[in-house]
This record gives C-alpha cells, sequence and structure tokens, in this order.
C-alpha cells in the first residue's frame, strides 16, 4: 500500500507515517499502530514485531 493510501485510510500524516515506516520514530502512539494495522489488516505486533499479551 502506498504512503497516500495509508494516509487517505488512516487520517495519519504522510510525512509522519514516512518517519514511522523508515524506524525514525521508534514507539509510535499504540493508537497509531492499530490504526494503521487496521488498515493494512495485519495484527498490530506485524508491525512492532513485539508479540501482544
Amino acid at each position: 500500500m502506498s504512503l497516500r493510501t495509508l494516509q487517505a485510510e488512516t487520517g495519519l500524516n504522510r510525512g509522519y507515517l514516512s518517519r514511522v515506516e523508515r524506524g525514525l520514530i521508534r514507539q509510535p502512539a499504540p493508537t497509531t499502530v492499530l490504526t494503521v494495522a487496521s488498515a493494512l489488516r495485519v495484527p498490530p505486533d506485524a508491525i512492532t514485531h513485539e508479540e501482544t499479551p
């Protein structure tokens, strides 16, 4: 999914999403992770590489 499409689906700023994607934002807010995961239709741990409890 392109950043433009992800921006449209999540309402998050494309620049912010780019920084998260490149690892420049190491710990995005949990709500951001859930929003992006939902838009991508993946579990949150697929984005964070951390297991959920």
